[in-house]
């Protein structure tokens, strides 16, 4: 199978059965986002969406986090994955966002990687959730995922499977694909029990048509 009639099958599937799909984190504007991703970084959505309420509250604005203490910050995160450093860098976060950009969001993934605690991973999904720009965000679901479809060839880093996904997904359905490719290697295409048997890109899939023996 050529891998543009891969690509083809698994966009036009995912475009008449999942027509809508956003983020699972919790936030009600870009501020927000920003901090519940940097907390996601190796953490489940379900926990941060549990501790961001009461974080929100506490730290409403940049003007606010950014004169906190990262020990303040910290009481409030504790329960997340590396916690002290997470509270490090959204302070720094605050404070860079203040400084440099006046409190605006930057737009731009190499202006938004300026930002503490933001990599580019981090910067992709704002530029295409709060921006909708082109940018895709690639995670150890959407590696994970692109690779065993077949819609990568092997790439070994995230940034190999970021340059491949953008040359062959149109630019206006990368923010939505993007998701498609998180939420089916949460649900569907686990790491260690993918669920071929109920998958329904499996026709195009390498992983799938390898171990049912079916031309590749």
């Amino acid at each position: 199978m050529h891998k543009e009639e891969r690509y083809k099958g698994v966009i036009d599937w995912f475009t008449e059965h999942v027509p809508v799909a956003e983020t699972e984190l919790h936030y009600r504007n870009p501020f927000q986002l920003l901090i519940a991703v940097i907390l996601s970084a190796q953490c489940t959505d379900k926990r941060i969406n549990l501790i961001t309420p009461a974080l929100f509250e506490a730290f409403p604005t940049p003007e606010v986090l950014a004169a906190a203490s990262p020990e303040a910050v910290f009481e409030f995160i504790r329960s997340v994955s590396y916690p002290n450093n997470k509270a490090k860098h959204l302070v720094g976060m605050a404070q860079t966002l203040l400084k440099e950009f006046k409190g605006v969001m930057p737009d731009e993934v190499n202006e938004l990687m300026k930002l503490p605690g933001v990599g580019r991973k981090t910067a992709n999904v704002i530029a295409s959730v709060v921006y909708d720009k082109p940018a895709m965000a690639v995670d150890t679901h959407v590696f994970r995922v692109a690779n065993r479809i077949g819609l990568t060839n092997n790439s070994k880093t995230p940034l190999e499977t970021e340059k491949e996904l953008v040359k062959h997904i149109p630019d206006a359905l990368i923010p939505k694909a993007h998701h498609w490719l998180i939420l089916h290697g949460r649900y569907v295409c686990m790491a260690r029990n993918p669920q071929c048997n109920n998958c329904g890109i499996s026709l195009w899939c390498k992983y799938y048509r390898k171990n049912q023996l079916l031309p590749q």
